[in-house]
């Protein structure tokens, strides 16, 4: 199995619906087994500029949108976005699911 994380902000956009959502009706439109999409509570990036939730003020937070998949799973949804042309920054990692109680 292997964990696909999408690294983006919330205020980032595809066909003005925010991109964290796309993201998911694109995966599920590839009958994947399901998705999650997390809003941090701070954060930074390569711009070294710090993101970070605040009473009364408007952060654009990062977002972590990550799917638990199959190699071939994972492999159609990378393949698919690719053919969009839009810009993403991912990481893939090799991961154990299991669940209790145990058979």
């Amino acid at each position: 199995m292997k964990l696909l994380r999408f690294y983006l902000h919330d205020s980032d956009r595809h066909q003005s619906q925010p991109l964290w959502e796309w993201l998911l009706e694109q995966a599920r439109a590839l009958n994947l087994p399901g998705g999650s999409a997390f809003r941090a509570m701070a954060g930074f990036g390569r711009h070294q500029r710090l993101h970070e939730e605040r009473f009364l003020e408007l952060a654009d937070l990062p977002v972590v949108v990550e799917f638990v998949l199959h190699d071939e799973e994972h492999e159609a949804l990378l393949d698919h976005l690719e053919r969009t042309e839009i810009k993403l920054l991912y990481s893939i990692s090799s991961i154990f699911m299991g669940s209790l109680p145990r058979s």
